[in-house]
């Protein structure tokens, strides 16, 4: 079975809890999987060490973080020549408007030009809302987003919209073309 990395970039912590949950599909799959935040990675890491990676990041005010952009860019190269994929975890994967979707889509498109990377296999996956971690001012434009959207707005809790069920079957596929 292969060696897959999953590296991630997160701001309130969905994207980690859904890289855990990639990693958890693979490893029950047989795969030995590493899961690294990149704001965490040394220069030293050694990426060659792996046969395929997942890549996600969270999407805040219409792109991903900066770090994970950059270990993008940084290692395009080696995601060009192995098995790789990307997440994207952002909101508008749970809206029920066709156009809040599409510009999701969009982001990932500008994220594949801006870093140089077209992974083969990408995913939008729907995050959460993290009201106990927003700050005043955020907890409330956060509310009236999802207010227009038909989403929670009960600030007293989070809530949580990813997919599981397709996230597994879509890292499912991905880690059984590894073992082909």
């Amino acid at each position: 079975m292969a060696k897959v990395l999953v590296i991630y970039g997160t701001t309130e912590g969905q994207t980690a809890k859904v890289s855990q949950h990639v990693a958890d599909v693979g490893r029950r799959l047989g795969h030995d999987v590493d899961v690294c935040h990149a704001a965490d990675l040394g220069d030293d890491f050694a990426l060659d060490a792996y046969d395929a990676a997942f890549v996600g990041a969270s999407v805040h005010e219409g792109r991903h973080q900066r770090y994970l952009v950059r270990w993008v860019k940084d290692h395009a190269g080696w995601l060009k020549t192995h098995p790789s994929a990307f997440f994207s975890v952002c909101l508008a994967a749970a809206s029920p408007f066709p156009e809040e979707v599409e510009d999701a889509e969009a982001i990932i498109d500008r994220f594949a030009a801006r870093t140089g990377w077209f992974p083969s296999s990408r995913t939008l996956v729907a995050g959460a809302l993290r009201y106990s971690q927003y700050n005043w001012l955020k907890r409330m434009v956060m509310k009236q987003i999802a207010k227009k959207e038909g989403g929670d707005t009960d600030t007293s809790q989070d809530h949580e919209y990813t997919d599981w069920n397709a996230l597994t079957e879509w890292g499912e596929h991905f880690y059984r073309g590894l073992a082909a």
